[in-house]
């Protein structure tokens, strides 16, 4: 449990604490917006498990102003929200969010976009009756180059008062869930076929960074999902399918980023003039954004698919995904495993030294029922705990962002899973700050 006796260290002077959102997960007002491969994806019998969808979400598009009242009695620096690129193409799209970064700017918050979070234009993901080069979504070279025409739009807009920016979030969960392994939007199954994904979503997080560059901006991360990889044992097998794993959920993403390189044996399985694009990819950053849930521990093969963490595991695939034993689990069953934090970004400051820039949490949260949610209080507290040891350790720590706010739409969960610090009634959509809310909010004045 949170330890009331002991407090959580203090972090440096500057530290920037905050929480997280997503545009498709808690705007809704679909209606005022082109349609997403989300939308598309959800309209499909049986891919949202209570077959819900986020044509409304939990109402931010209209609610935004008690949302960011909410943030203010928080007392966070920061809010990290993503933009909707589907809603930045319809007519009047972008006011929305001069509206909101207005507010924040008023309330004293710090606005912090994410400029792709997984929703991307249906527009570009349906080959159209003149065959564009943009049909196949993230499959195309061009649709990079289209993301960063619309990242230079935004930041003309917006870059006046947003001082911080992100540029793609998970690229390896949009790769892996949505391309791979057909859980998430678009739905796609390619297995091993999915890696040129990898590669333009690469790609246009760094034509991003450029044109966000042009725009004057100075202050540009990525947030990439990581964590520590445990083999199931010490058996070559185990140990050869944990390491494979590592290499597919952190390395493919990390290392083209902060070492302008891909792992050993991927460069020449992607598309296209690979060295040319890998300058692309690996421009300076000012922050590296990590988001952390979890550890996982991986064996050899099974033979059979694997149900684990919401997510069917392919026996064809070359490792599997095996149970961490006496740990505790999340409502969605993911293990609660704090100073695996410590180890990934103590790991990264070895692994990547002087190339790894400073290091923001843009993602950190647990899924747990109840608004009297003193699991959550427990996970976060002993996550912050472990964060400070890894400061202590030497890893240059700029900030801290609590996935979420508020409860919204969890992907191919619907709304099953409850991450947010404030509940939202579905039916009324009245907000209720959690006994967590209440936490943090004591945590930020103690640590000022």
């Amino acid at each position: 449990m949170a330890n009331q006796e002991h407090p959580i260290p203090q972090f440096p002077a500057g530290f920037l604490w905050g929480v997280s959102t997503s545009a498709h997960q808690i705007e809704g007002a679909a209606e005022l917006r082109e349609p997403s491969v989300w939308d598309a994806f959800t309209a499909e019998p049986g891919r949202v498990k209570d077959g819900s969808t986020a044509a409304v979400a939990v109402d931010h598009y209209h609610r935004y102003r008690e949302d960011v009242a909410l943030l203010s009695g928080l007392g966070v620096d920061a809010y990290r929200f993503s933009i909707s690129w589907p809603r930045v193409r319809a007519e009047g799209g972008l006011d929305f969010y001069d509206r909101l970064v207005d507010e924040l700017c008023a309330a004293g918050v710090r606005p912090v976009p994410t400029l792709f979070h997984w929703d991307l234009p249906v527009a570009f993901q349906t080959v159209s009756d003149s065959g564009s080069a943009a049909g196949g979504g993230w499959l195309e070279r061009d649709t990079a180059a289209r993301y960063a025409e619309y990242v230079s739009v935004v930041a003309e807009r917006l870059g006046d008062r947003v001082k911080k920016w992100i540029t793609i979030n998970e690229p390896a969960e949009h790769t892996l869930f949505g391309h791979a392994l057909g859980a998430h939007a678009p739905g796609k199954r390619l297995m091993f076929d999915a890696l040129p994904v990898a590669h333009h979503l690469l790609l246009a997080h760094g034509l991003g960074v450029q044109a966000l560059r042009a725009a004057g901006a100075t202050d540009i991360g990525i947030a990439n999902s990581h964590g520590p990889t445990w083999p199931a044992s010490q058996e070559a097998a185990d140990v050869e399918a944990a390491d494979f794993y590592d290499v597919l959920l952190n390395r493919l993403f990390a290392d083209p980023v902060l070492l302008g390189e891909y792992p050993a044996g991927l460069g020449e399985l992607m598309p296209g003039d690979v060295a040319a694009d890998l300058k692309v990819i690996g421009e300076p950053l000012d922050f590296y954004g990590v988001n952390f849930y979890a550890p996982t521990r991986v064996g050899a093969p099974q033979g059979a698919d694997i149900e684990f963490g919401g997510l069917t595991i392919p026996a064809e695939l070359p490792f599997s995904v095996r149970e961490i034993e006496d740990v505790p689990v999340t409502d969605f069953g993911w293990p609660v495993v704090p100073e695996a934090l410590t180890e990934l970004l103590t790991g990264f400051r070895e692994r990547y030294g002087d190339r790894l820039p400073p290091v923001v949490i843009t993602e950190n949260g647990c899924s747990y029922e109840g608004i009297h949610d003193r699991a959550r209080i427990d996970y976060l507290d002993g996550h912050l705990r472990a964060l400070h040891r890894a400061v202590e350790a030497g890893v240059d720590v700029r900030g801290y962002f609590v996935w979420s706010l508020m409860d919204n739409f969890e992907w191919a969960e619907g709304y099953a899973q409850q991450f947010g610090l404030v509940h939202v009634n579905l039916d009324t959509q009245e907000r209720t700050p959690k006994d967590s809310y209440g936490w943090y909010q004591e945590l930020l004045r103690a640590q000022r």
